[in-house]
């Protein structure tokens, strides 16, 4: 057996194991890293109360709802997501001016609907008491 042949196959083998350890080595300190950061990170409290925003404006108090104070909400967003009162206040009081809304539509349809037969009913005796004044 040549020299060559030796030193290339003695390089072979300790490639292969070079890359084995290097993986190991590797994959036990991510496991490290992880169980570190998931059993010693946040102390297992709950997340402090976040401070409140400043661009918050809320809907103006002294006149109905529009398109446009709907389209111009912009939510305040806090450290986990929107800030809840100010979302449960702003969605409370939509709601409140659709209820206000839907039972002034259904207050007039009905009064329109009244309107309406009232109005055929005075051409359908019209007609009638025309011919009456006539004879």
């Amino acid at each position: 057996m040549a020299r060559s042949e030796w030193t290339v196959r003695l390089t072979e083998d300790y490639g292969e194991t070079f890359v084995f350890w290097f993986l190991l080595i590797a994959l036990v300190v991510v496991v490290a890293a992880v169980t570190l950061a998931v059993a010693g990170g946040g102390g297992g409290g709950a997340l402090p109360e976040s401070g409140p925003d400043a661009a918050f404006r809320p809907f103006p108090a002294q006149r109905p709802l529009g398109r446009a104070d709907v389209e111009a909400l912009r939510l305040p967003v806090a450290l986990r997501g929107y800030r809840m009162t100010e979302t449960d206040d702003a969605l409370d009081r939509l709601g409140a001016e659709l209820a206000e809304r839907d039972a002034r539509i259904a207050e007039l349809e009905a009064a329109l609907a009244g309107a309406q037969a009232a109005a055929i009913e005075r051409e359908r005796r019209a007609p009638s008491g025309e011919e009456e004044g006539r004879s």
